[in-house]
């Protein structure tokens, strides 16, 4: 027994040395000394491992020692100003010391840009201020600001630029660029069909983004605002990028006396690559170009103009030829891999066209009042002509590679054919006056607005489908040939709306320690149904003395959202001009603490929970992005959560973050009753009992929402980088038609879905390396980059097929979102 007890404590003994042996940091040393170009010593010159926050500096004989970390591959960056930065790598053993001499040649004296930022994010809820310079770099399907705002909000679809935001519809989302607010496309049914944003990312400056809880001054929707600011050139400069999806150009440059500056951009994309492996084959051509022009005049010091322009066109021709989808089933009584053969015959054909202009006149009437005067016109003109017709086979598919059937259907369970047929028109045209100002008051700061817009819609809509199920017109009446869906309709509206607001932004105490609040309220009237809205909003943050950064924040308000044009259709194509706006009350609290994380790196976690109360809402369904409503004002619905998101650098100059958000949002639709039968030993109904469905989830409701942008670079060479854009959110409910018992009942899976991408500089902004005769001479930087979408090649579920065999027995086929693919981008700036 004494042996046994001996031999467990010297095994213990081992296990701790050996842990505290293992656990003991490997260092080694570099010193050396520095020296300019004459052999004199440079003293005060910065050394510091590459990705790392702190380093040292020479000492008064430019002499330096440096621990470093030992077996493993790093690199010192030395600077000194006006001086060109030499980077040395090195890969020592436990407790070496290598010694070096370096000469720092002259390079020319550029002063760094000095970026001066505000704390509007950390007192203001809801306010998120990404980076737009990680656009470009951003590893995604969609290059533009929105693919960077669905880290934060989470997605299910990586093909369309729409994003839905805290239990929020697509709709629910309001755009400004330069204070213009801008649309979408109204008739686009899925991800395929759609083109650029309007938002061009290499124009950007300046993004805000509040997913909840914003401020008086923005306009009257109930989920999110997206502040975008185009740049103000300075000087002479441009990119332009090259990649298999898009390709862009832009141009920038300001006149003589600095009075007049340009700012240009023009892009193209093509799917086409990205739609050739959809699970419909077919010949897919979709293309999609933009440019637009932003114009700054200055007049004096006190007035100047802005022009901003934008003409967009998108096309989208489909010719499917062939469809397989498989689903399994598995359960007690049955495991079968069933599947679905569609062979197709017509086309698809859809064009969008947007423009757009606006017209600004500022004038800073003096140091603490400025005045804004602005003119729009918006126009989105869409076209939509489908006529396909498919005959589908169903049955159990054959998966045994060893058997000549194999990918077949061996056990046919229905067979049929349908027809979908359109020839839809919408014509959107926007037109809109408006005031803006503000005026400082020390402790105060008002701001206030008003605005009239006219709105006129032409809409034409002629839809219809037949479907025809072993041998039988659905629905079935005998000696009659019935359409299972019928949709004809047109409508001319023409809406005016005005619109303002005021709001107060106080600070109390000095700008270390500070209370602020905003309040604020904004009213608006709507002609379609002569509906005044007044909505009342209050916001408070709060600094504590201390020495934790950390602040406090929540605010209050109301939150309502006049119909527009999809809000406004029925299902069956009919317009409820009566619509009421659809209203909620919200309120917001959280925290902002910034704190030093790992190696002493700043960090920054920001907490928020949220919740929302909406009457009058107006509930639709979702089929990839098409949103179809109901038209009245029949339900309540609840959306409440918490959401949390992580700020910090890993490695220098290198901003990652994480966000993970829980959330349930419900509604409670009016007269939403169906019949619950009793059987007899026959199966027929002998009684029945009506029940109230009562709250469902909405059809964004979603659990848990989790992203990330993680970026990184080699520990020796900070010119080659990575980013990892990854993505995860729970399954969401999914609605089966013309069934209110079962309504919301159906579940599309998780959404997950990593995108990584990598780059490497090949031209550097160090001009004289280059010739005088080399074409690349004015260039700043080159880029290269590879992507991969969709890294673990997920089959992502988007929708449902819904096929009823020959007992009419409804079976659920998934339709998939794109599967891995490689993508090539070069980007150079000038």
């Amino acid at each position: 027994m004494k042996i046994v007890s001996r031999q467990i404590l010297l095994t213990v003994v081992c296990l701790l040395l050996s842990t505290i042996a293992f656990s003991q940091k490997k260092t080694a040393y570099v010193s050396g000394k520095i020296v300019d170009d004459n052999e004199n010593p440079l003293p005060g010159v910065s050394v510091i491992i590459l990705g790392k926050q702190t380093g040292i500096s020479t000492n008064d004989s430019g002499y330096f020692r440096l621990e470093v970390p030992a077996e493993k591959a790093f690199a010192i960056i030395f600077s000194y100003t006006g001086r060109k930065t030499e980077q040395k790598n090195f890969l020592l053993n436990e407790n070496e010391e290598e010694k070096i001499s370096l000469r720092l040649e002259k390079g020319e004296n550029v002063l760094q840009e000095v970026v001066i930022t505000d704390q509007r994010d950390r007192r203001e809820t809801g306010l998120i201020r990404p980076n737009p310079k990680t656009i470009i770099n951003l590893p995604s399907a969609i290059t533009g600001v929105e693919s960077l705002i669905k880290i934060f909000v989470g997605s299910n679809n990586e093909l369309t630029s729409q994003y839905s935001v805290r239990g929020g519809s697509y709709d629910e989302n309001l755009i400004y660029v330069n204070d213009f607010e801008v649309f979408r496309p109204y008739l686009v049914r899925n991800g395929q069909q759609e083109g650029l944003s309007f938002i061009n990312p290499e124009m950007v400056r300046n993004i805000n983004f509040y997913n909840g809880g914003f401020q008086a001054k923005y306009g009257d929707k109930m989920s999110s605002v997206l502040d975008i600011q185009y740049k103000r050139p300075k000087r002479f400069g441009g990119s332009a990028y090259v990649g298999i999806l898009e390709q862009g150009v832009q141009l920038e440059g300001i006149g003589k006396n600095n009075k007049f500056s340009y700012l240009l951009g023009a892009r193209n994309r093509s799917n086409k690559n990205l739609l050739s492996r959809q699970e419909t084959t077919g010949n897919y051509v979709p293309s999609s170009s933009d440019f637009q022009a932003l114009i700054n005049y200055q007049f004096s010091s006190k007035w100047q103009a802005e022009f901003l322009g934008n003409i967009s066109k998108t096309k989208f021709s489909l010719v499917p030829e062939f469809s397989q989808l498989t689903s399994s089933v598995f359960s007690p009584f049955l495991s079968v891999n069933l599947g679905v053969d569609i062979f197709f015959d017509g086309q698809e054909k859809d064009e969008y066209s947007t423009n757009m202009l606006g017209l600004s006149l500022t004038n800073q009437v003096s140091r603490k009042l400025k005045l804004k005067w602005m003119a729009s016109r918006f126009e989105n003109d869409e076209r939509e002509n489908i006529d396909i017709t498919g005959a589908y086979l169903f049955g159990e598919r054959d998966f045994d590679k060893s058997q000549p059937t194999y990918g077949l259907i061996i056990n046919p369970l229905g067979a049929g054919v349908y027809q979908n047929f359109a020839r839809n028109t919408l014509n959107v045209e926007n037109w809109n006056l408006a005031h803006k100002g503000n005026y400082d008051q020390g402790q105060h700061a008002w701001q206030w607005g008003l605005s009239f817009d006219k709105t006129t819609i032409a809409d034409k809509l002629n839809e219809w489908e037949y479907q025809d199920s072993a041998g039988y017109s659905l629905p079935y009446q005998p000696n009659m040939l019935q359409l299972n869906k019928v949709i004809k309709s047109t409508t001319d509206l023409d809406i005016n709306k005005f619109s303002g607001y005021i709001q107060d932004n106080i600070l109390l105490g000095d700008s270390s320690h500070n209370t602020t609040v905003t309040t604020g309220v904004r009213f608006n009237y709507n002609s379609l149904n002569q509906e005044l809205l007044i909505s009342p909003r209050v916001g408070v943050s709060w600094k504590p003395n201390g020495k934790k950064d950390i602040v406090f924040r929540a605010s209050a308000g109301m939150y309502n959202q006049p119909p527009f044009y999809r809000e406004l259709r029925r299902y069956d194509g009919t317009v409820n001009t009566k619509l009421k706006a659809q209203k909620s009350i919200q309120g917001v609290a959280g925290f902002d603490y910034n704190f030093p994380g790992l190696a002493g790196k700043p960090m920054r976690l920001t907490t928020e929970l949220y919740y929302k109360h909406m009457t009058d809402v107006v509930p639709y369904d979702i089929d990839n992005v098409r949103i179809r409503y109901f038209g009245e004002n029949v339900a309540k619905a609840y959306a409440a959560g918490i959401e949390m998101r992580l700020f910090g650098e890993l490695v220098k100059d290198a901003e990652s973050w994480i966000s993970l958000g829980f959330m349930r949002s419900k509604e409670d639709i009016e007269g939403d009753t169906y019949k619950e039968y009793t059987l007899n030993d026959f199966n027929e109904p002998i009684d029945s009992v009506t029940k109230e469905k009562g709250w469902v989830r909405r059809p964004t409701d979603r659990l848990i929402t989790f992203g990330m942008f993680f970026q990184d670079y080699l520990a020796t060479n900070k010119n080659f980088k990575m980013y990892l854009n990854w993505l995860y959110g729970t399954n969401l409910p999914y609605n089966i038609p013309n069934s209110v018992k079962y309504r919301n009942g159906l579940e599309i899976p998780p959404y997950i879905r990593v995108d990584i991408g990598f780059s490497a500089l090949l031209l550097d902004s160090d001009r004289s390396k280059r010739r005088s005769h080399s074409p690349f001479r004015s260039f700043e930087s080159i880029w290269a980059s590879l992507e991969v979408f969709n890294l673990i090649d997920r089959p992502n579920t988007i929708s449902y097929l819904l096929v009823k065999d020959f007992s009419n027995t409804v079976y659920t086929m998934p339709n998939r979102l794109t599967p891995r693919l490689v993508n090539f981008k070069i980007v150079a700036r000038w």
